[in-house]
């Protein structure tokens, strides 16, 4: 299923409605008190699009800016720069064995992340970072929240696309906030806190091949898309973070937590079976500062708004940080 971000559809309404963005959550409001609650905040959204004559999915068709890649797209066509390129991995298991390899290109209107399976894999023994790549027959999937583009054999790389020129690659800067002032509609954020809590990490099972959770039938292992499996694990922290203003739980998947807590996949395994051990982390990260940059997501179980964590950095630089305090306070005060 293809979900266009709310986000998305506010910009596009906003430059091709010629609207403000004041005036179109005031009609998406009194769409949804119309409807008395019967569709969600991005159905109305859709609906408002629809009555400014906006087609919301033609901009996601053909070849795409990397901006307009959505989680769902299949046979997906794209140009980018290579930023940075990741080694090739070998994996077995009981049913299959493969190649990886994975990188991360970017364009005018932002960065992704490709992952290649196969034969595909071969093809980082020949890419080079600012290299030039043209991506042809890709599917799209959300890994915790983050779009990535993954290539089995359909799929075609074209290294140095003849006509194709990346003029310049967008490196997004995410606004620093206070957490008091997080909505549910923000994007990519900072934030600057201490860790006044941790809880102890969670571990779960995951297809070796394709790292989608797997699932369980009376101790037998599964995958949508690789059948019985033996799994492997990945992990998730979480922590509370207060910055003064407020505090807000924040998510670390296993990359995320890696950075966090400083360390790799084989020795984060070994808490899984020696719980006991964690807790001379807990005491080593509890009352660091830390910097956070990642996504705000509204927890609907629960009714709150969390961030799950792309980049962490404990105990930044204060004078970096005062520095950047003086920069905001004269930007103001010249406004």
């Amino acid at each position: 299923m293809i979900k266009i971000p709310y986000e998305q559809i506010i910009e596009r309404i906003k430059q091709e409605g010629k609207i403000s963005e004041s005036e179109i959550n005031g009609k998406i409001d009194a769409k949804m008190k119309q409807l008395s609650g019967l569709i969600s905040k991005e159905g109305a959204a859709h609906i408002v699009a629809n009555e400014f004559g906006i087609k919301l999915f033609d901009a996601f068709t053909g070849k795409l800016q990397i901006k307009n890649i959505l989680a769902g797209l299949r046979n997906v066509e794209t140009v980018g720069k290579v930023l940075q390129t990741y080694e090739l991995r070998e994996f077995k298991t009981n049913e299959r064995e493969g190649k990886v390899a994975s990188l991360v290109i970017g364009d005018e209107t932002g960065t992704v992340r490709v992952v290649m399976w196969g034969e595909q894999a071969e093809n980082i023994k020949n890419i080079s970072k600012d290299m030039s790549l043209k991506i042809v027959g890709a599917y799209v999937k959300d890994n915790n929240g983050n779009i990535e583009l993954h290539l089995n054999d359909r799929s075609k790389v074209i290294l140095n696309p003849e006509g194709e020129i990346i003029k310049s690659v967008k490196q997004y800067t995410a606004e620093r906030k206070t957490i008091d002032k997080l909505t549910e509609n923000d994007g990519i954020v900072e934030i600057l806190g201490t860790i006044v809590q941790i809880f102890d990490p969670r571990f779960f099972e995951i297809c070796p091949q394709c790292s989608k959770r797997a699932k369980n039938a009376e101790g037998v292992f599964s995958c949508p898309e690789h059948n019985n499996i033996e799994p492997d694990y990945s992990y998730v922290l979480n922590l509370i973070v207060d910055d003064g203003t407020e505090n807000i739980r924040t998510v670390f998947f296993r990359d995320s937590m890696e950075k966090l807590i400083n360390s790799n996949k084989e020795k984060i395994l070994m808490y899984k079976d020696n719980p006991e051990k964690f807790e001379e982390v807990k005491t080593e990260l509890l009352g660091n500062i830390v910097k956070i940059n990642g996504r705000v997501k509204k927890n609907l179980f629960f009714d709150r708004i969390e961030i799950l964590a792309n980049e962490v950095l404990l105990n930044p630089d204060p004078e970096e940080e005062i520095k950047r305090l003086d920069d905001e306070v004269k930007k103001v005060e010249s406004n």
